[in-house]
């Protein structure tokens, strides 16, 4: 019934917008004029041309494909169409993303609810509606743009690893990679979690026996009775306050850990890497479809010299370091209620007080970093300073450039930002995860040379889906928002137009 609710919600305002949209826009436009007649080529059975100014695999034009296919019957019936290539128009491919934007919303339902088995079923439908308002995600669901799908199989795939069906999610991986192809890196990402929870679950089975007493849950904190005792085969189990107390155990379970706790690190990473290595074969043999699909895809990337597939001109992989930082601050400034209040900067600065000279060299460290991004790998793309059409372009102008010294003063922001990330997330997951998602965060945007918010989409929602946030005040806030950003984008982009002296037509504002 819950699924029911979000579905019909999220459609509430979908199908409307949209229908707004198409009257205002009925034409293909910015991307669009590539990847419609793409897939209109598609819809008439010409698989053999490629536009050579599109990046991205064919994933997109296919599910249209099958989308059309699924409508056409119906559409053919009723005497609306006289042919399969005519039903192909710009508007039916647009509301390919309706329909993934509603799936969409159910994966986040059901997410939230695989992820935090304590959340009333209420709740995770509110938290669900208010992430399908993200106004970037919003916003190009009205359009043909291949973010919706993508982000759509990513979760997709994440909700069969959780399950366990590890098959299913390597298949449902291999899709994603072929809508875009930085989703190979979420790919591995999902596998190796996946990984390290199946030997963990694993241990528990082999190592733990079911009679043992010793061992209680309350409240999420492992509670210790007895140190040594006998297992099922008559075996001792090592002493666990062997290497850690028992209540740095129990900061390990409930992941309330200090960000300047360093040996618990060395520790985890260690127990990890023993456990996977014990249970070698049997992690192999279940995760042998993520393999086989990583080692596809890289032998891909060989053949085609580069990892996107046209316009390679435009896209070489360049050391943008400086965007990882824009994300943090972009993340952090689109959940503010969450990173930017007097209780989370209490929170930091007890977590660095924890060690005052580990977490003044970690700051120092931090805003080293921080200042060599922006002076050294800071990358401004000519499409960014040519394209008056994008808001990254008024805040690289208006903010960034504004002045020379900006772009040092925001480091502060940015190293907050993301301080603030690695905080919440690790109250909610352990130490691996939460490195694996920056390395995965850097793998994904360090190497793109473009400024480009849409490019955000996935790794934010990993970070929101996995942040304690449970009162509804500030969900409500959020939601409030999200509404107001989209009212005033969309606004802008259907009621905003101008036109450009060299080139003719009307051009409008967008992400």
């Amino acid at each position: 019934m819950e699924r029911i609710t979000v579905a019909v919600v999220v459609s509430m305002w979908a199908i409307p917008v949209s229908i707004l949209v198409n009257r205002i826009v009925p034409d293909p436009y910015m991307d669009e004029i590539f990847h419609v007649p793409q897939a209109q080529r598609y819809c008439r059975g010409d698989f053999t041309y490629w536009d050579p100014m599109i990046t991205t695999p064919p994933g997109l034009y296919y599910l249209s494909l099958a989308y059309v296919a699924s409508l056409f019957p119906g559409m053919w019936f009723a005497k609306a169409v006289q042919s399969f290539s005519l039903l192909c128009s710009t508007t039916i491919l647009r509301s390919t993303n309706i329909v993934f934007a509603i799936i969409c919303s159910i994966l986040v339902y059901d997410l939230l609810i695989l992820l935090r088995p304590t959340m009333s079923k209420r709740k995770a439908t509110l938290y669900a509606i208010v992430l399908m308002l993200y106004p970037v995600h919003w916003f190009f669901t009205f359009l043909y743009y291949t973010d919706v799908a993508s982000l759509t199989a990513v979760l997709a795939m994440y909700v069969a690893s959780l399950k366990k069906k590890y098959w299913i999610s390597a298949m449902l991986g291999a899709f994603a990679i072929l809508i875009r192809q930085t989703n190979a890196v979420w790919m591995v990402f999902i596998a190796a979690n996946g990984a390290i929870t199946y030997t963990e679950n694993l241990y528990e089975k082999v190592f733990v026996p079911r009679n043992h007493k010793g061992i209680v849950f309350e409240s999420n904190n492992l509670l210790l009775d007895r140190k040594d005792v006998p297992t099922d085969r008559g075996l001792r189990r090592r002493k666990i306050s062997s290497s850690i107390n028992t209540t740095d155990l129990s900061k390990f379970e409930t992941g309330e850990h200090s960000l300047c706790h360093a040996p618990g690190f060395i520790d985890e990473i260690l127990d990890t890497t023993l456990r996977l290595w014990c249970f070698k074969w049997k992690v192999l043999l279940s995760f042998a479809p993520f393999i086989m699909v990583a080692l596809a895809f890289l032998a891909f990337v060989i053949w085609n010299g580069s990892i996107v597939l046209g316009a390679k001109e435009a896209h070489v992989v360049s050391p943008h370091l400086a965007q990882l930082m824009y994300f943090g601050l972009v993340s952090a400034a689109a959940f503010a209620p969450l990173y930017f209040n007097l209780g989370q900067a209490a929170a930091l600065y007890h977590s660095f007080g924890r060690n005052k000279v580990l977490g003044s060299l970690l700051v120092l460290v931090a805003l080293t970093v921080g200042f060599t991004s922006v002076h050294f790998f800071s990358i401004a793309h000519p499409y960014l300073l040519a394209d008056n059409r994008h808001y990254t372009f008024y805040i690289w102008r208006k903010v960034i450039q504004v002045h020379w010294m900006m772009k040092y003063l925001l480091v502060p922001l940015y190293v907050y930002s993301w301080f603030s990330i690695i905080s919440i997330l690790g109250k909610a997951r352990n130490r691996i995860w939460v490195f694996s998602f920056f390395i995965s965060c850097a793998l994904v945007l360090v190497p793109a040379p473009l400024i480009e918010f849409r490019y955000y989409t996935i790794p934010f929602f990993f970070l929101i889906l996995h942040s304690q946030v449970t009162d509804y005040v500030r969900w409500l806030t959020i939601c409030t928002l999200y509404v107001a950003v989209n009212i005033f984008t969309m606004t802008m982009f259907l009621f905003r137009p101008f036109h450009w002296d060299h080139e003719p037509g009307t051009q409008r504002f967008i992400w």
